[in-house]
């Protein structure tokens, strides 16, 4: 079971990954993530989802633990966005092993610039609660979503109603999708 995090340059230079292993697929049932530093103070990194562009903001320090502690602030942003706690289990059981790599998909890297302008405006106006303007982020309409979901809050839930209910359905580990709802 893996996952792999996507780095910008600058936050590849602060995270100090150990020599990459062969690319592998994600176990995780989000897949991949993108992440970056924002350099505010206190420091800050940025991750956001291949599949839905769910961003989450977590604090950057200690940059070598990051990947150690991101499923913990993946899974509260997963909780305030409402998704079945059999989703939650999975994705923490399943990022156990991770590797950094470098950006490969540039569409990701211009969202994460978007949502990093975005989120300094938010700071600057409104708060600087990381799991705030994490929820605030993902109701952002992007363009790569503009033929679906419109924005990652309504991918996540898309993903949850269509796919995650029949995975669910089809593994009695993670329950019934609908009863949780309830």
């Amino acid at each position: 079971m893996s996952y792999t995090i996507h780095c910008t340059k600058k936050l590849l230079d602060r995270v100090k990954p150990p020599a990459r292993s062969t690319p592998t697929k994600p176990t995780t049932y989000l897949g991949d993530w993108y992440a970056t530093a924002l350099f505010w103070r206190p420091q800050v990194a940025l991750l956001v989802n291949e599949r839905t562009l769910l961003p989450v903001l977590m604090p950057l320090a200690p940059a070598t633990e990051l990947a150690q502690r991101f499923p913990e602030h993946l899974s509260w942003v997963l909780l305030a966005h409402g998704a079945p706690h059999g989703l939650i289990e999975h994705e923490l059981a399943a990022m156990h092993n991770f590797q950094y790599d470098k950006t490969a998909n540039r569409s990701l890297v211009g969202m994460l610039t978007q949502f990093s302008y975005l989120a300094e405006g938010y700071r600057d106006h409104r708060s600087a609660d990381l799991r705030w303007l994490s929820l605030k982020l993902s109701e952002t309409p992007c363009s790569p979503l503009y033929k679906s979901s419109i924005s990652p809050d309504r991918e996540l839930r898309r993903l949850i109603e269509t796919e995650w209910a029949v995975t669910a359905a089809n593994d009695q580990r993670y329950g019934s999708p609908l009863s949780e709802a309830d």
